[in-house]
């Protein structure tokens, strides 16, 4: 992709998300976003099929700069799926932090229901790709066959887990928000350990977790 046409995603990314929080409501049409904003139609269409497709490819966008970040640390190569899961949680949500008020006004109407979110799609995809990898990393150092996990029931599994952190963090109000990291790490201790067989304490412990914060807000 050239630079110019990064550059018109990215103006039509930031337009966008600004439109929403400045005027509490979606651009009504593409012609009128695209006058306002001062690019022309056939450029937009270029880029994007629609303003729910901007919208979708925002949250790929969130994806795009998280992977970006911790795939170019130095030790990425030799850091275990775990430790690259949990490097990208922890980035992913330093993503959205910074894109907080846009993330709680898109998402805000869907409850519990962020499973069925289609603005979310873009971002499923991607997810599921990146942990297919790190399940095929931890699948090649497995000695027997029977030990291995199937990469497709696996990240499924791990895309409910981002849906669940997701929604954990949209109702987080402690500061900096460790009590999202905290989850973070008690989820991504479970899901490595059922990997690895071995999931009664984690669970537990995770399962106490949740407890005492439900608890806290009834």
């Amino acid at each position: 992709m050239s630079k110019k046409s990064e550059n018109i995603k990215e103006k039509i990314f930031n337009a966008y998300s600004t439109a929403v929080l400045e005027h509490e409501k979606e651009p009504k049409s593409v012609y009128l976003f695209c006058k306002e904003l001062g690019v022309s139609e056939a450029d937009f269409y270029q880029h994007f099929g629609s303003l729910n497709h901007v919208k979708e490819q925002i949250f790929c966008q969130f994806f795009d700069n998280a992977y970006g970040l911790i795939s170019k640390g130095k030790d990425y190569a030799t850091q275990s799926p775990k430790e690259k899961l949990l490097n990208f949680y922890f980035t992913f949500f330093e993503v959205l932090m910074l894109n907080r008020s846009y993330v709680l006004f898109v998402l805000a109407d869907t409850g519990v229901n962020l499973q069925k979110l289609g603005v979310l799609k873009g971002l499923r995809n991607a997810f599921k790709e990146f942990v297919s990898g790190l399940i095929e990393e931890g699948n090649a150092v497995k000695q027997s066959r029977f030990s291995k996990h199937p990469e497709v029931f696996f990240s499924e599994g791990a895309w409910v887990q981002l849906l669940f952190l997701l929604k954990f963090w949209m109702d987080d109000d402690s500061p900096s928000f460790e009590k999202t990291d905290m989850a973070i790490e008690k989820s991504v201790r479970i899901v490595f350990d059922v990997f690895d067989n071995t999931p009664i304490d984690s669970i537990v412990d995770f399962g106490k977790f949740l407890w005492k914060e439900n608890t806290k807000t009834a």
